[in-house]
């Protein structure tokens, strides 16, 4: 089993990207031995210091490759991000936060100075296309960007790669470097303040014959929709696709649901992912339709 390290790690530069996003490039030596896996779209946990704190109570790495915290230490909230970029040279890591009203990491990040304090772990890859794909469609609104991003900046040679990002205004539009050949287009809508577009741009993509992946990430109840086109409409196998919900809205809320269930019902949502005897896009696929079910 891999050891998740977990990182202390220091704002050296903070940028205002757009309305809706800002970056942050971190350093520091707490970045010694930081692994980073290359593929795009990695994501690690970003732990965050509670309100009156410098800096955030950093869990210790256990044997079984998750953390934990000290008997009587507050354990510091957090939140999922992507690795927006890696210098190994430098030893600097980039994250890009989408920056909105409330929550722990967005007005952390609207705040962020020189100097500041986080915490990550150990990354992991999600992107993972067949060896022998001729075309890519990567899917995204904004919270997904930065890993879209980092995946047009490294698209395979000779593989035709389309990109659609969705933000909410054209304001919120970044200056990217896709790689040379990369189709890159932008729609408006979506992220919070409209219904998303992103089943609506796969249904409208023309895919193209000879093997393929498609790789969508954006809100999680919008991806629901996003998933049963790709298996069930479009009958894709699991290899050729990766869905991924980055965000829920009205999470708050959503928590609050979640958490007001029976233990029964906890115990029966967490049993589904046990099961080692059915094939992974079946249980979660089953798993989302139990969420329904109870309004989630």
């Amino acid at each position: 089993m891999s050891v998740n390290l977990v990182h202390r790690i220091v704002a050296q530069r903070v940028e205002r990207l757009s309305p809706g996003m800002v970056r942050v490039v971190f350093g520091g030596d707490g970045l010694e031995g930081f692994v980073s896996t290359d593929v795009g779209d990695e994501y690690f946990r970003v732990f965050f210091p509670v309100d009156g704190q410098v800096e955030p109570n950093l869990p210790f790495p256990t044997d079984d490759g998750y953390w934990d915290f000290p008997e009587g230490v507050e354990p510091a909230p957090m939140r999922t991000y992507t690795v927006r970029d890696w210098n190994a040279a430098t030893r600097e890591l980039t994250i890009d936060f989408v920056v909105h009203e409330g929550g722990v990491a967005a007005a952390w990040a609207l705040h962020a100075q020189p100097g500041d304090v986080v915490g990550v772990n150990t990354p992991k890859g999600l992107y993972d296309p067949p060896a022998d794909i001729e075309w890519q469609l990567l899917i995204a609104d904004a919270t997904g960007l930065p890993a879209a991003a980092r995946l047009a900046e490294n698209a395979p040679l000779g593989v035709r790669t389309r990109v659609v990002l969705e933000v909410s205004t054209p304001d919120d539009e970044l200056s990217l470097s896709p790689a040379d050949g990369v189709e890159l287009h932008w729609v408006h809508g979506g992220n919070g303040h409209a219904p998303t577009r992103i089943e609506e741009i796969l249904r409208a993509s023309e895919l193209p014959t000879g093997p393929g992946y498609v790789w969508v990430a954006g809100e999680t109840k919008a991806t629901r929709g996003v998933r049963k086109l790709l298996r069930h409409e479009l009958k894709l196998p699991a290899s050729a696709y990766k869905v991924i919900g980055y965000w829920t809205e009205n999470a708050e809320a959503w928590r609050e649901r979640y958490d007001s269930l029976d233990d029964g019902t906890h115990a029966r949502l967490r049993a589904m992912w046990d099961d080692d005897t059915r094939p992974t896009e079946d249980i979660e696929e089953a798993y989302e339709a139990e969420l329904e079910k109870l309004g989630l």
